[in-house]
């Protein structure tokens, strides 16, 4: 009876191993231009209503046409997702469009009150993105370093939305995705509840103020508004 390096050998060898499919990672963030940076805002703030600080960010999602590009805005209070779009490239234009249907969600007073906050990524920090958001009267914060606890909650509804859908999903093309999401997006703020906000939806805990009751002893530094 061999050994289980022996055993696992001989599987390599007769192409009998299981292969893991790994996932090709693509880039989203480019923070390498000449566009100004603005610093954290938010560091060691807890929200205590909606519309106190959103997070942006832009995530992947493959397809079997090719790669598009999820641009999401959610409040970090309610982590309820406010604006979002999908696009075939990085081009600023579809965060733009993501930042556009959050805004039309609020006021002046709210947008006034607000933090943005995002990485330092070139659509982040262009012209055209932050003219939309000083002409609103809204703060601009941004990352500091790579850490994606700087961005905690735009990290965390990423990896929801993709390890709860779209990775056990094949999609066939990118209009189909579309038309995934905006399911997805549906069911996500107004049906799934959530540990991090007393197991609430984020439909529910949007219309609400004061500290969320979070449900884990895990110190909020460490895992800011996750």
């Amino acid at each position: 009876m061999p050994g289980r390096d022996a055993f696992i050998e001989i599987l390599r060898k007769n192409g009998l191993m299981v292969k893991i499919r790994r996932r090709r990672r693509y880039k989203t963030t480019d923070s390498g231009h000449h566009f100004h940076k603005y610093p954290n805002l938010i560091k060691d703030v807890i929200p205590s209503r909606p519309n106190e600080i959103w997070v942006s960010d832009i995530t992947y999602i493959e397809t079997q046409e090719g790669v598009c590009y999820l641009s999401l805005v959610t409040d970090a209070y309610s982590h309820k997702i406010v604006g979002w779009s999908l696009g075939p490239t990085l081009e600023t234009t579809y965060p733009l469009q993501a930042l556009k249907m959050a805004l039309s969600s609020i006021d002046r007073f709210d947008a006034c009150r607000l933090i943005h906050h995002s990485d330092r990524g070139v659509q982040y920090c262009s012209n055209a993105y932050v003219e939309i958001l000083q002409n609103r009267g809204v703060s601009i914060s941004m990352t500091e370093s790579g850490d994606p606890l700087e961005n905690a909650v735009a990290e965390r509804v990423n990896g929801i939305l993709k390890r709860e859908w779209i990775y056990k999903m094949t999609i066939p093309s990118f209009d189909e995705c579309k038309s995934i999401l905006k399911r997805i997006i549906s069911f996500y703020n107004n049906e799934r509840p959530h540990m991090s906000i007393d197991w609430q939806t984020p439909a529910k805990a949007h219309e609400q103020i004061g500290l969320q009751k979070r449900c884990w002893r895990a110190p909020y530094a460490r895992y800011a508004m996750m």
